[in-house]
């Protein structure tokens, strides 16, 4: 089978693994979702699910892509196998078993043979990953990222920082619209070593390759630094990159999530410092209580993506979209709320002082 047709098998594989939206296929991709499908096959190695699901929201697709480009895909002071750490770790304590299972086959690929899924931080021989993966798992909170003061250089906080704020974003979406582990429902489990041994050997040549900086941001226009991501200062490709994707992501929220629900969601993650929320749904239930009739079904679905994206199943999608059934605003509010919470996130993780000279 040629390269071509195995990412074209690929991709419409990666179509089936899509929940309660319909993504747009690659054959009728046009505008700005053809263009950034091209550059992600080009550049992942695959059209992945994970970015497949946002198509629905162009504007919001272009935004997730860039951010993830500029931030785990271009290289500049630290190696993809420490992001790739990263984003395993971040997984690992979001229970969001998909992006385990892609992230650290890629980490193992890279990091000769390293099983992270498998183990904790401390067993992990090579010192940097063992450092970047201690630290990823403490800064779930803001109580263990204090823990690490200061917690990786400014020079490295970027990249560092960045990973770990995109992956929360990420993994809530992910949590949200992809099955548990990267097959087509109903696919027997053991398929799943021969699909990711095939997957690895599209995406790890493209992990490889050096990739410029900055060739994503032509997607959306420039827009003014948001408050909350300084972590980002010191790299303009970076900075202008989440800058550019929350106004996008903003945007979006402002089309699609009611101003009470922003308002709530808003509200609780000011109080929130990386608590488990639940194991029940009592709490978000309480929270949208206040909001009108109208409001709730929406209040509740971005609360919990927010703050337990793994409680949100169909029948809360189902209450949603009653009254709002279109695909884009379904991925709108939750990519709000998803990068809302990230963005919280990123506020409590600390960074060293800059380099003098």
């Amino acid at each position: 089978m040629t390269s071509k047709r195995i990412t074209t098998v690929l991709g419409q594989l990666g179509l089936t693994q899509v929940r309660y939206v319909s993504p747009v296929r690659p054959s009728a991709a046009q505008g700005l979702v053809g263009r950034v499908y091209e550059q992600v096959e080009r550049e992942f190695g695959v059209l992945a699910p994970s970015l497949v699901l946002f198509s629905p929201a162009p504007q919001v697709l272009a935004a997730s892509w860039l951010m993830l480009r500029e931030t785990l895909l271009v290289a500049r002071k630290v190696e993809r196998a420490a992001k790739e750490a990263v984003a395993t770790t971040v997984s690992l304590g979001n229970a969001c078993p998909w992006c385990v299972t892609v992230h650290s086959t890629m980490l193992s690929g890279l990091a000769g043979g390293l099983v992270l899924a498998d183990y904790p931080a401390e067993p992990v021989a090579d010192p940097r990953l063992r450092a970047v993966t201690t630290w990823a798992r403490d800064c779930r909170t803001e109580e263990g990222a204090l823990l690490h003061v200061p917690a990786c250089s400014a020079e490295e906080a970027p990249e560092l920082i960045g990973t770990a704020v995109l992956f929360h974003y990420y993994n809530r979406m992910v949590n949200v619209f992809l099955t548990e582990v990267p097959l087509p429902p109903g696919a027997p489990r053991m398929a799943l070593g021969p699909v990711m041994r095939i997957l690895d050997r599209r995406m790890r040549p493209a992990a490889g390759r050096w990739h410029q900086p900055g060739t994503s941001l032509e997607l959306l226009p420039a827009a003014p630094v948001p408050r909350g991501i300084s972590w980002a200062s010191g790299d303009p490709v970076t900075e202008d990159a989440f800058a550019r994707g929350c106004a996008a992501v903003d945007a979006a929220g402002a089309r699609s999530v009611p101003p009470s629900v922003r308002d709530l969601v808003l509200t609780e993650l000011e109080d929130w410092h990386g608590e488990l929320r639940g194991p029940s749904r009592a709490w978000a239930d309480s929270a949208v209580s206040a909001l009108p009739q109208a409001d709730q079904p929406a209040g509740r679905l971005a609360l919990l993506t927010a703050l337990a994206s793994s409680q949100v199943d169909r029948s809360v999608v189902q209450m949603f979209r009653a009254s709002r059934p279109g695909d884009s605003t379904l991925v709108e509010l939750t990519a709000w709320a998803s990068l809302a919470a990230a963005r919280r996130i990123g506020t409590w993780i600390p960074r060293g002082q800059r380099a003098s000279g």
